[in-house]
């Protein structure tokens, strides 16, 4: 079994609504990305996930310094707090929180929260499915392009029929579906295939029926 079929059925285990949607996005048939999206560049703040690697400094005492993974549950422990809560949070808001819990500990701490490693929460998060070289959720970055993803999972099988893909996003709270041009982008060189992407995009690269 290929990766991108494996990477595919693991899908099952997905929320019903992005099933849905890949099933809606499947049908084909959909418009083009419009041009107030494609170069639509998203203001977002980053917000720390599980999976995250984290440094936590705290000044003056070198000693409370540690560095760690946040846990699946989203939660942190530093050498004087267990379990706070850090997914969903800014890096500066989790400062915060230690301070207030060192305050017990530590007169005046200050707190700074450095994320060296980026996973991200899933609406943070663009993934690819489908004949991927090597489907994958990557986070995303500010000014990421289509072709930043695709390079990033490796470009397409053999058996892939990019311009039969479609994005799946939410605009404005609305799912939309939107074909893509990604051999025209990819084996063709053709730029005006590229577009910004934003975070939650979903890439369906369609398998070739020949």
């Amino acid at each position: 079994m290929t990766a991108s079929r494996l990477f595919t059925r693991r899908l099952l285990a997905a929320p019903l609504g992005l099933l849905l949607a890949l099933g809606l996005a499947a049908c084909g048939g959909n418009p083009t990305v419009p041009a107030e999206e494609r170069f639509d560049i998203p203001d977002y703040e980053y917000v720390i996930g599980p999976g995250d690697t984290m440094e936590i400094f705290v000044w003056g005492n070198e000693e409370l310094t540690t560095t760690g993974i946040v846990r699946p549950d989203g939660k942190f422990t530093t050498r004087l707090v267990e379990d706070l809560p850090a997914a969903g949070k800014t890096s500066t808001e989790l400062a915060r929180d230690i301070e207030k819990a060192y305050a017990e500990y530590v007169r005046q701490p200050v707190v700074s929260v450095i994320v060296n490693g980026f996973v991200g929460v899933p609406e943070q998060q663009v993934r690819v499915v489908g004949e991927a070289t090597q489907p994958a959720s990557v986070p995303f970055r500010q000014r990421m392009t289509l072709l930043d993803l695709m390079i990033a999972v490796g470009g397409m099988t053999e058996f892939a029929d990019g311009n039969g893909s479609v994005l799946v996003r939410n605009y404005n709270g609305e799912q939309r579906a939107y074909d893509l041009r990604l051999d025209d982008l990819l084996r063709d060189g053709d730029i005006s295939a590229n577009m910004v992407l934003m975070p939650g995009d979903i890439v369906i690269i369609a398998e070739s029926w020949f």
